[in-house]
């Protein structure tokens, strides 16, 4: 007779097997078509993030791959008092976007998006084409300008129009180097987004 209890452990351990695999990041986090091939519910999100806020789904991924390699409960680094008491962490960012509170707030209220959450990857590509269309709007900035919607992004509108990122030559390399992973998942996708489009394709 089989053992109920060994049942419950097997259930238990596949459930928890199964969730890891769902919300661990991709394997390849350098190839778009591979992270699309592997997330397979990714690409339906980030094109609808595009085909409502004209954000490209390259820009979306680029941001995300900076803030947080693409784990879902990133956190901000932690804080110390007097350089090695531990105390809190240096800021409220959280999720795939490293989105801070005010500002997630900010966006479910302007978006309607009720009960979105920061661990939600729909949620979140909704965010960043939210954000950078706003930049687009009120900023100027073209929405294929990665470089520029990424300084956006990091230091927030004020601060992109006070310019408060020519003081910190860190968060521009950093901002370049978003530019350049846009580009190259751009440049990926050129060659993969009609099968991914197709009934046929990855994420069918």
């Amino acid at each position: 007779m089989t053992n109920p209890y060994s049942l419950v452990f097997c259930l238990l351990a596949s459930i928890t097997l199964l969730t890891g695999c769902a919300i661990s990041p991709p394997k390849n986090l350098n190839d778009s078509c591979a992270i699309f091939q592997e997330k397979d519910d990714w690409y339906p999100a980030s094109l609808a993030s595009y085909k409502k806020w004209g954000i490209p789904i390259s820009v979306q991924l680029a941001i995300i791959w900076q803030e947080s390699r693409f784990q879902y409960d990133a956190k901000a680094p932690k804080d110390t008092l007097f350089g090695f008491i531990p105390w809190g962490r240096k800021s409220s960012a959280y999720g795939f976007g490293q989105v801070k509170d005010d500002t997630w707030d900010w966006y479910i209220d302007q978006s309607g998006n009720w009960g979105a959450d920061r661990d939600d990857f729909t949620d979140v590509v909704d965010f960043i084409g939210w954000y950078c269309s706003y930049s687009h709007r009120t900023l100027g900035i073209a929405k294929t300008d990665t470089y520029n919607l990424y300084l956006a992004y990091h230091e927030g509108h004020a601060g992109w129009k006070r310019k408060t990122y020519r003081t910190k030559t860190w968060l521009v390399q950093v901002a370049k180097k978003v530019q350049r992973k846009a580009d190259g998942y751009a440049y990926q996708l050129s060659r993969c987004e009609h099968q991914l489009q197709q009934p046929s394709g990855w994420f069918w």
